[in-house]
């Protein structure tokens, strides 16, 4: 089983270039130190909307900085999208691998007893120009593979999924993901649960 430390160690162990069927080169590694001026421009360049269904803190350098710097300090694993010939970063996907109060207390209310050393949360955002392409069907196996390697046997969405994002439903209902439930936001916008089951080989 892979540590983050392990990761943080050797990126390689998860570095993946996957074939997109639009012929486009795309790689698949983790978030290193030496990312944080091309995650700054990816984070600055997320529309309004994108920025509304994403969970970071902040959108400039200081928080690109703040990320690249929590590499292995913490509890999540970020790993980043990068269009193969021009190396910009074009998505992250953050792997939590500790669960909130909230999500553990919502989820058992549905009959669902969350446990922290085999359940993960999985957030993905992607640039704008990159969204409905199917870069993120490409890349769920290999976001699946990587919580597998970390020990882990069920993903929950990180804030579960906006119910007003029907795109983003559907994309986690064709790979696999399965309702589990709704709540309402903050801000009174209704949003759902929803989990994966990792079996394996899947």
């Amino acid at each position: 089983m892979l540590s983050l430390t392990d990761i943080a160690e050797n990126p390689l162990r998860l570095t993946r270039r996957p074939n997109a069927e639009d012929g486009s080169v795309v790689v698949f590694r983790p978030l290193t130190h030496a990312d944080s001026g091309r995650l700054a421009d990816f984070l600055a360049a997320l529309s309004p909307a994108s920025r509304r269904f994403s969970t970071f803190d902040g959108y400039d350098l200081a928080h690109a900085r703040e990320l690249c710097d929590a590499i292995a300090r913490y509890d999540k694993l970020r790993l980043v999208l990068e269009d193969g010939p021009s190396g910009r970063i074009v998505g992250l996907l953050e792997l939590g691998l500790a669960l909130v109060p909230s999500d553990i207390a919502r989820y058992r209310s549905a009959g669902i007893r969350l446990d922290e050393s085999t359940d993960c949360r999985f957030g993905p955002t992607l640039a704008d120009d990159h969204q409905g392409r199917g870069l993120g069907t490409l890349v769920l196996p290999l976001v699946a593979e990587t919580a597998r390697l970390l020990g882990r046997t069920r993903i929950i969405l990180w804030g579960g999924v906006r119910a007003d994002n029907p795109r983003a439903v559907r994309y986690y209902e064709k790979n696999g993901f399965r309702p589990i439930g709704s709540f309402t936001e903050p801000d009174g916008s209704l949003s759902l649960d929803m989990m994966l089951d990792l079996h394996p080989g899947a």
